[in-house]
C-alpha cells in the first residue's frame, strides 16, 4: 500500500511539473504579465480584454544615468487601471552600488511594486556580471529591506545555479527567459522553479496580447491570477525594516 501511495504521489508531482514547464499559458487560470519599454505600444483599452494579464513590469533605468522616458506616465496609467505594477533596472558593467542607488532614487518603489534586476548577459563586457549583480542585490536589500527579482536567460540561470548558488541569488525570485514551448532542462539546484517565465517576445512570438504588437515581451506566472495578486510583488520588506535607508 505504501509503495502504491508513493508511486501515485510521484505521478502527481511529475504531472504538476509537466504543466508548470509545458505551455502553461494555455491553462485558462494561469496569470500573465507583460514587460515593456518606451518603444512598445500599449492600447490599454484593448489590453483589458485579456483578463489573465494583470501585471505590467516596465523598464525604468539603465546603468546610472538613463531613465525610460515613458516609465512615469505608464506607471500612472497602469496603476489607475488597476494593474499590478513593477519596474526593472537594466544592469550595465561597473559601479553596481551606484546603479542600485540610481534605480531606487528614480523609481521610489512603493511596497506593493515589484522591483527587478535585468541581467542580459553575464559573459558580456557591456552588461553586469554575476559578482556585480550580487553587489547590486545587496545594496537594494540594504536600502529597501527586500530583495529584487532577478531576470536571467537560460544560459545565465545555469551559470548562477552552478557557481553562485550560495550567494544573495538564493534570496531572489527568478524571472526566467526561455523562448520555447516547454522547458526540459530547468536547473533546480538553486531555484526550484521560476516565478515568472518570459516565453514570448519579438524573437519568438508565441502568444498575441490584445492591445500590443508582436514586439511586446510576455510572461507567465507560476500560478493563477489570484495567486499572483496574493504574492505580488514577489518579494516583501523584512519585518525589521520599515523605511528605505537614506545612505
Amino acid at each position: 500500500m505504501r509503495t502504491a501511495a508513493l508511486f501515485l504521489a510521484s505521478l502527481f508531482t511529475t504531472a504538476a511539473m509537466a504543466a508548470e514547464f509545458d505551455h502553461p499559458w494555455k491553462t485558462p487560470e494561469t496569470a500573465m504579465v507583460i514587460d515593456a519599454y518606451c518603444e512598445n505600444e500599449i492600447d490599454w483599452k484593448l489590453l483589458a480584454t485579456e483578463p489573465r494579464v494583470v501585471g505590467v513590469i516596465h523598464k525604468a533605468t539603465t546603468g546610472a544615468r538613463k531613465v525610460d522616458p515613458k516609465y512615469r506616465s505608464r506607471r500612472l496609467e497602469a496603476k489607475q487601471l488597476g494593474y499590478l505594477w513593477g519596474s526593472y533596472h537594466l544592469g550595465l558593467a561597473g559601479h553596481p552600488e551606484r546603479q542600485a542607488d540610481y534605480y531606487i532614487k528614480t523609481v521610489q518603489p512603493e511596497p506593493n511594486e515589484l522591483i527587478a534586476l535585468d541581467l542580459e548577459s553575464l559573459k558580456s563586457k557591456k552588461f553586469m556580471n554575476a559578482s556585480e549583480a550580487i553587489r547590486f542585490i545587496k545594496r537594494v536589500k540594504q536600502r529597501l529591506g527586500r530583495y529584487p527579482v532577478v531576470y536571467a536567460n537560460f544560459r545565465d540561470t545555469a551559470i548562477i545555479t552552478e557557481k553562485f548558488r550560495n550567494t544573495e541569488f538564493a534570496n531572489t525570485p527568478l524571472w526566467y527567459a526561455n523562448f520555447k514551448d516547454s522547458i526540459r532542462n530547468f536547473p533546480t539546484d538553486l531555484w526550484p522553479s521560476y516565478a515568472l517565465w518570459q516565453f514570448s517576445c519579438e524573437i519568438l512570438n508565441q502568444y498575441a496580447i490584445p492591445g500590443t504588437k508582436p514586439d511586446i515581451d510576455v510572461n507567465v506566472f507560476n500560478g493563477s491570477v489570484e495567486d499572483l495578486k496574493a504574492k505580488w510583488p514577489l518579494t516583501r520588506r523584512s519585518p525589521q525594516s520599515t523605511h528605505p535607508s537614506c545612505e
